[in-house]
């Protein structure tokens, strides 16, 4: 207990130093807080101070980081879920639904069309191409909905036509890699934890579409009835939610899915009443923010190898997988937005914002790494790229000039 204490109080000061470094770069504090994780993981740390980065993360001590990670990242995606709001999802469905295709569809035919390279030189053994190639095409097509948010958050754009067009296309991407990342760890025949059963993958899908028909038409349904007959928000009445959100990840996690996508689809089904998600997000944001996504980052790092990026030809691989996510991730929003009327400063500053993947992109990432589709290899490739991704979009939206409201 005492080492766990002191590895999380370390974990805090660094990813604290770091975010705030990174704030006044102009960059976001996510970015720093990712950072801050490989610091303190084997390409420096470990490197500089061997003996010290053992003594304070022996690698068998790792497993409550991950347990309280976990956790973290379940009322995190719980809180992702809730923010989704249908209303303007409607009013503006037109540019929403082509935007986000655009931008999901083009990375992720880009992956389809790297993957057998990358399979054959990067992929752990018993891997079947079907999963690795699903696996690949989400993590290029993948946006960062709550590191979006916050950079136009902090831009005071979250209001303005562009800020509220990127927010929907956001959601809209998250909610696809969700669905897809359920079906692609319904492809793997390994067991995704020490819950799973091995599952055949017919028997996984079937029950993942029943999951999914409970969730949608009678739960909330049932919900949102409940919340208009006890409008009040109460201690009892969150207590209840958060117990139906662990046992939706639950659910998933026995249907050989990851927990995550449960507590994503609890969020989607929560009662649109903005007492209930402005209490809920009060309650649950700090503690997920400030102790338990930090854990999360630490963990990141701690798996992020950047010594094994040596040789020329790792590089230029990276380098590829860089380009094509930007130019897969930027050219479909902005042929999308183009094609539904918008001026190009909007629909490149579109691009631009969609091109953030951070934190939702490592979450991906871990979940591949996990389930052994992702080698520690192309696992930092990946996270190389999450950050460089991430780090262009402040930079990309100076560039065209996109002021705040």
């Amino acid at each position: 207990m005492t080492l766990l204490l002191l590895q999380i109080a370390i974990v805090l000061a660094t990813v604290l130093l770091c975010g705030s470094i990174a704030r006044k770069l102009g960059q976001s504090r996510v970015i720093g807080e990712i950072i801050g994780g490989i610091l303190l993981g084997p390409s420096v740390l470990a490197r500089i101070a061997p003996h010290l980065s053992a003594t304070l993360f022996p690698p068998q001590s790792l497993g409550p980081f991950d347990i309280l990670s976990n956790i973290g990242l379940i009322l995190f995606l719980f809180l992702i879920g809730t923010e989704l709001d249908y209303k303007h999802l409607r009013e503006q469905r037109l540019t929403a639904t082509v935007t986000s295709t655009g931008s999901i569809l083009l990375p992720f035919l880009l992956g389809i069309l790297i993957s057998p390279g990358l399979y054959h030189r990067f992929a752990p053994p018993g891997v079947s191409q079907p999963a690795f190639t699903l696996f690949l095409g989400i993590s290029m097509s993948i946006t960062a909905f709550p590191v979006l948010a916050r950079i136009l958050e902090e831009r005071n754009l979250q209001s303005t036509p562009l800020g509220t067009t990127a927010l929907l296309c956001a959601a809209v991407d998250d909610v696809c890699a969700w669905l897809l990342l359920a079906v692609a760890l319904t492809l793997l025949p390994s067991q995704i934890s020490s819950q799973t059963s091995a599952i055949p993958i017919a028997p996984r899908l079937l029950w993942l579409v029943i999951y999914l028909a409970a969730m949608l038409f009678v739960i909330r349904p049932l919900a949102s009835r409940l919340a208009r007959r006890y409008p009040a928000f109460s201690y009892e009445t969150f207590a209840i939610i958060i117990a139906l959100v662990l046992a939706s990840a639950a659910a998933t996690a026995a249907i050989g899915v990851h927990p995550l996508f449960g507590a994503f689809l609890a969020g989607l089904c929560l009662p649109r009443i903005p007492e209930w998600q402005s209490t809920i997000r009060t309650y649950l944001n700090s503690l997920v923010s400030v102790l338990l996504l930090p854990l999360f980052f630490a963990l990141t790092g701690m798996r992020t190898r950047l010594d094994l990026l040596t040789g020329t030809q790792i590089w230029l691989w990276t380098a590829l997988i860089l380009i094509l996510a930007v130019a897969g991730k930027v050219g479909g929003a902005v042929l999308a937005a183009r094609l539904t009327g918008q001026t190009w400063q909007h629909s490149l500053a579109l691009g631009a914002l969609l091109n953030t993947r951070g934190l939702v992109e490592l979450i991906v990432l871990n979940i591949a790494y996990n389930a052994h589709v992702f080698t520690p290899t192309l696992f930092t490739m990946f996270v190389l790229m999450a950050l460089v991704t991430t780090m262009m979009t402040t930079p990309l939206l100076n560039l065209l000039r996109i002021e705040s409201a």
